[in-house]
Order: structure tokens, then C-alpha cells, then sequence
């Protein structure tokens, strides 16, 4: 029998899902599997919870902690079971679950996870710890995704609103999309010497943002290395074919994407400006020093036979 904790966060994604949480725990105990899981169950009260709480289960030397809730929530709880491995002379390698009951759900759409709630809860039934690389942005981690110009106000202004979903999130695509002004970068690290001007530049771990939306399809959180996928300024002008190359799965074909691959790099910006870190915005300083930590996380996955 091994422990296993839901940290549910009450207040992630639609009115539905938040709905749905309220009756999780018992269909968490209908369909965990009682011969392998001994499961605990508890709700976040603020912002920060799940990173504090996943860390009291890693010291408890729990098996698994499941985020139940969005790509923010994974992100709290990768944050707490990270900082539970470095404590000395434990050993403990806590995995990480994931119940998507948010609004992108982009960490576990990457990893194949049922967005219906049975269905990701019986895949743990099943499933198999795996190591995978996870990102450090001047020190702040993400699991999935970090970037700065247009995708990061998006964010910034997503979390400002009231509703979730993605129709809230295209609604803000619709809104800016027209009066954004790009930035010009400069990368540099890893044999990188890089200026681009860039309606946006997407540091990938994992392949997406959420909802599907592939900002680097071949992302893999693997491989040790981060995708950097930069959208050229004048993105505006094929607006309606890269909308559809990214549900698609190929932006990276299209003549207004250029993709490289690096370890590790600092990204100078002319001036401060909006930034995101898997979805959720951040105070970040001009200049970001950013790198991927090779097999720094394990999580659930399904398993291969």
C-alpha cells in the first residue's frame, strides 16, 4: 500500500470544474484503487498551499501527490516536491500526479492525461513514475512554459479576469492582438548569439500552452534542452494561418516561426514588460537567465508495457 495526496484547489478553472471539485473526494474513493493507494485528501486555502503542503507530504515521504487543478497548481506543487527532494539524507523522489481540472491543463495534455476526472484518476491506477526535466526562469521554476511580449499580456490579462475558459482567452487574443507593439531580444548562451524582434518568444519544456494550443510541437520534457520559439514581428500578417498551425500541431513549419533548442541561455530585453511562467504572470527583472534541470522532476505517467 502506498500514501498518496489530492491537493484540490478549489478555485481553478470554470464555475463547472469548480463545481465538480466540491464531489471529487468521493469519486476519488470510488475509483482509486484501495489495494495499491491509501489516499489523502485535502484543499488549498490560498495562493502558495499546494507548494507548502506538497513539501509536508514529500518530508512524510508520501509516494505521490496529485495536483487537482490547472497548469498553476501543478506548478505550486512541482515547487514544493522540488524543494522536498533536496533535503539531506531522505532519498525521497515524491511523484507527481495530475487530476486537469483547470483552464489550459497544458502539463497534463502533454503527458497524455484524461481531462475527465475518472479517467485521470483510474490511469493512476496504472500508472508509472517517470523522471522529467523541468525549467528555472531567474530561479522561479516552471514545468511547461515561460515567455515575454504578446502571449505573456495575454496572461496578465487573463488572470485579471473574471471568468476562465477559453473563450475568456480568446476573447483578450481579439482585444490586443492589433495593438501590440513587438520588442526586440537578445538571446545569449549555449552557443547562442541571437536579435530578433518578436511579437512573442515561448521557452518550452513541454510542447504547449494548454487548450492544444502547440506553441513548440516538438518539445519534449526529456531531452534536457527547452525549445525557444520565437514569433516574428510581423505575425500579424499571417495571424489566421498560425492560429491554425498551432491547434494544428506544425507551427513550427511556418515562415513567421523560428525554433532553437538550448540548455540554457539569457534572454535581454530592451525594458521590463510583462512575463509569464506556465500561464500565470510574474514580476520579472529586464534581463532572465533561464535553464532546464535534466530529470529534476518525477511524475505519474501511463504506463508502457
Amino acid at each position: 500500500m502506498k500514501n498518496i495526496a489530492f491537493i484540490i484547489n478549489p478555485i481553478s478553472g470554470s464555475k463547472e470544474t469548480q463545481s465538480a471539485k466540491r464531489k471529487l473526494p468521493k469519486l476519488i474513493m470510488q475509483t482509486i484503487d484501495p489495494e495499491q493507494w491509501l489516499p489523502n485528501i485535502v484543499y488549498t486555502e490560498y495562493a502558495g498551499h499546494a507548494t507548502e503542503l506538497a513539501y509536508q507530504y514529500t518530508r512524510m515521504g508520501f509516494d505521490a501527490v496529485v495536483a487537482v487543478g490547472g497548469d498553476g497548481t501543478v506548478n505550486e506543487v512541482a515547487r514544493g516536491l522540488v524543494k522536498g527532494y533536496s533535503i539531506p539524507g531522505t532519498g525521497v523522489r515524491t511523484a507527481m500526479g495530475i487530476l486537469p481540472m483547470g483552464s489550459g491543463n497544458g502539463f497534463a495534455r502533454h503527458l497524455g492525461i484524461p481531462v475527465r476526472a475518472q479517467k485521470a484518476i483510474e490511469m493512476l491506477n496504472h500508472a508509472e513514475p517517470i523522471s522529467v526535466d523541468y525549467g528555472l526562469a531567474n530561479g522561479k521554476l516552471f514545468v511547461s512554459t515561460c515567455g515575454t511580449g504578446f502571449d505573456a499580456v495575454i496572461a496578465d490579462h487573463f488572470a485579471g479576469s473574471n471568468k476562465r475558459g477559453f473563450s475568456t482567452y480568446l476573447r483578450n487574443i481579439i482585444k490586443d492582438i492589433f495593438t501590440y507593439t513587438p520588442q526586440t531580444y537578445h538571446i545569449v548562451g549555449d552557443g547562442l548569439d541571437l536579435t530578433h524582434r518578436a511579437f512573442l518568444i515561448t521557452f518550452a519544456n513541454a510542447n504547449q500552452w494548454g487548450y492544444e494550443a502547440m506553441i513548440a510541437p516538438k518539445a519534449s520534457i526529456q531531452d534536457g534542452k527547452m525549445d525557444i520559439m520565437l514569433m516574428s514581428s510581423h505575425a500579424i500578417l499571417g495571424s489566421a494561418s498560425l492560429a491554425l498551425r498551432l491547434f494544428a500541431g506544425n507551427i513550427d513549419d511556418s515562415y513567421f516561426m523560428d525554433t532553437v533548442r538550448a540548455r540554457e541561455v539569457t534572454l535581454e530585453r530592451e525594458e521590463e514588460a510583462p512575463f509569464h511562467i506556465d500561464g500565470d504572470p510574474v514580476e520579472m527583472e529586464k534581463d532572465i537567465h533561464i535553464r532546464i534541470v535534466e530529470d529534476g522532476l518525477r511524475v505519474l505517467a501511463e504506463k508502457r508495457f
